[in-house]
């Protein structure tokens, strides 16, 4: 499916075993969006969620952010996962960039070859068009 870009099945275990932070762009407060559901499920998991929409104020009990840049310095988001059009991605990939974050993932449907160069030649790991929840499952079984 061309419509993704994922590392190994090593790799994956390895990024999301290191992570720690994960800054959720697009987080929705409604329960039946996928971002709400996704980032609920990554919490569950033990990570820290960083709700980042101008329209939310909180998000599971985590307060929300405008913008990336407007999440505080001493918060180290190791992972940005995004839940926004493809156009805005390469924005949010500067972002992530300049946040010192080390891995930029899109959701699925999502895929933006400037995000990814934007990404990659800063030496972030770039995962598209797939989602966090189905690949942390799907690793976690070994499958």
């Amino acid at each position: 499916d061309d419509a993704s870009y994922l590392p190994s099945d090593e790799e994956l275990r390895s990024i999301l075993g290191d992570a720690r932070t994960i800054a959720v762009v697009g987080l929705s407060s409604n329960p039946d969006r996928p971002s709400y559901e996704v980032a609920e499920f990554l919490q569950d998991k033990g990570y820290r969620i960083v709700p980042v929409n101008p329209k939310e104020t909180e998000v599971l009990g985590e307060r929300a952010y405008a913008s990336l840049p407007d999440v505080p310095e001493e918060i180290a988001v190791d992972v940005v996962d995004v839940f926004r059009r493809a156009d805005q991605t390469p924005e949010v990939a500067e972002q992530a960039v300049a946040r010192g974050a080390k891995v930029l993932w899109l959701q699925e449907g999502i895929v933006n070859d400037d995000a990814r160069r934007i990404g990659e030649e800063a030496g972030l790991t770039v995962i598209m068009g797939v989602c966090i929840k189905k690949q942390k499952q799907r690793v976690e079984r070994g499958s």
